[in-house]
């Protein structure tokens, strides 16, 4: 994470940098579709404590755990506005009167569990994505589609390479426009030339970058050839937790074992089944990490 506040790639040591950058994101997508599709806030909670051990495993605990304060800014108004305006609980835990057009203000304890539940799934997505970024390559994922459309890959990934020194150039030139002193009222302008000038600064980059392109022959990009590369067991082993995690999770939704209902009442499996499949799911995604052997620096 630069001092930007962006969450950048950077080679570690770890079991997940180890692995091919296409293994690692469908590892990512795999433990997100498990999130989506499960609603029991136990295997929620199973799938948020094995992303935050898998971060400390990859080596980017620190970049996650900042990335928690600005899930709380998520999380929170989500419980809110579903408690404010759900009205299919029969809990009442506060009666707030008439709201005119929104009704009777019944305040149901149904309303802040499903709330908070969504609130939780969001969060487990927010955190895998801010995971995949961290420790996922996006030039050598972009090289993979580099037979399909080499000028798209091209442009994607020179877009990347972009964010951070735009970034910094925000940063920089608001910095300096912190020195001079401006009344309140030329604040908003104070933003708008700030805009204006990081627009103007991407244009230039834009055209010199386009320039430098044209010079080095790229117009003319031919397909990439295709590059077999043998799977390492760092590829096999996070293979294996995605395609683990994608099964114990559709087992566990048709099954029933993970299901929970959160209107009209409260339902939710919470036995010993229950806990042993959440247990396990939490495993099979921290499996990988577990082989260390081989990780490259």
């Amino acid at each position: 994470m630069t001092s930007s506040g962006l969450f950048i790639y950077r080679r570690l040591a770890s079991p997940l940098h180890s692995a091919r950058a296409s293994v690692g994101a469908c590892w990512v997508l795999a433990l997100t579709a498990a999130a989506v599709l499960l609603y029991n806030p136990l295997a929620l909670l199973a799938l948020l404590a094995a992303v935050l051990a898998a971060a400390v495993g990859a080596g980017v605990g620190r970049e996650l755990a900042g990335a928690l304060r600005t899930i709380a800014f998520v999380a929170l108004p989500i419980v809110l506005v579903n408690v404010l305006v759900s009205r299919q609980g029969l809990t009442v835990f506060a009666r707030l009167g008439d709201l005119g057009p929104f009704g009777q203000g019944d305040l149901t304890v149904e309303a802040l569990a499903y709330g908070a539940d969504i609130a939780l799934k969001v969060s487990v997505v927010i955190l895998l994505a801010t995971l995949g970024s961290l420790a996922v390559d996006p030039d050598e994922l972009l090289r993979g589609f580099r037979r399909l459309s080499f000028r798209s890959a091209l442009t994607v990934s020179l877009a990347l390479r972009m964010i951070p020194l735009l970034a910094a150039d925000a940063r920089c030139l608001g910095e300096a426009q912190r020195t001079r002193l401006h009344p309140p009222s030329h604040r908003a302008r104070a933003r708008v030339a700030l805009l204006a000038a990081i627009v103007a600064s991407s244009l230039d980059r834009a055209m010199d970058v386009a320039a430098t392109l044209e010079v080095r022959g790229f117009a003319s990009g031919s397909r990439a050839p295709r590059v077999r590369r043998p799977l390492s067991r760092h590829d096999l082993a996070f293979t294996s937790s995605a395609a683990a995690v994608l099964v114990l999770a559709i087992a566990g939704r048709l099954s029933g074992a993970l299901s929970f209902d959160a209107y009209p009442l409260l339902a939710m499996r919470a036995g010993t089944g229950t806990i042993l499949l959440c247990a396990a799911l939490a495993a099979a995604a921290l499996l990988p990490f577990g082989n260390r052997r081989g990780v490259e620096q």
